[in-house]
């Protein structure tokens, strides 16, 4: 199965388009112009991703649309994988020897797929000793090029370990919300929650 999930620097492109834009249709050309591929190329990655399942395409206005298929067996994985190398999930990997000590880092899948987040919702978790303006410049970076607010909370360690024990209803919603872990672990994570 990894076989069909690695084969080629086009289809890791690919894949970071398709899930960097959940539920986007793309047509081949736009898909061209954005890899910065040869379209024959696109095309023979397109062909076997739809053969493996990974994609669906579809006609519309004699145009074939493709989307990557929320079904498919490792799209979580995937997105994961996508989570972690591009994007605001990138930037805070790259950078998080400057960051400072982060213990525990997530952001919510709500937010990957560019779903609509109520006022109290927290896209970005970090807990840790946090380089505060280092984290805002990484923030407002990702804000400049979604072209929308992202809401964010950090606290320390031990902050975060006396919430939960308080069973915070804030932190509560946060870490268990659906999401990606980018640095840490979840289930150490969870550890000390009841639900």
């Amino acid at each position: 199965m990894l076989e069909e999930l690695f084969v080629s620097r086009v289809r890791v492109k690919i894949l970071q388009l398709f899930l960097s834009s959940p539920g986007a249709l793309f047509h081949v050309r736009e898909i061209v112009r954005r890899v910065s591929e040869e379209i024959n190329a696109v095309r023979r990655e397109l062909s076997r991703m739809e053969k493996y399942g990974m994609v669906a395409s579809e006609w519309r206005a004699n145009r074939r649309l493709y989307h990557f298929r929320k079904d498919y067996i490792y799209y979580r994985e995937l997105l994961g994988l996508v989570v972690k190398s591009t994007g605001l999930g990138g930037s805070i990997i790259k950078s998080k020897a400057k960051l400072g000590r982060i213990k525990y880092a997530m952001i919510a899948t709500r937010y990957l797929k560019n779903q609509a987040s109520e006022t109290e919702a927290v896209d970005l978790l970090i807990v840790g000793q946090i380089v505060l303006p280092e984290l805002q410049a990484i923030v407002a970076d990702e804000q400049a090029k979604r072209e929308s607010e992202i809401n964010y909370s950090f606290m320390d360690e031990a902050e975060f370990n006396f919430r939960v024990k308080r069973r915070d209803p804030f932190i509560l919603r946060v870490i268990t919300q659906p999401k990606i872990m980018l640095l840490g672990d979840e289930d150490d994570l969870l550890s000390g929650v009841v639900i």
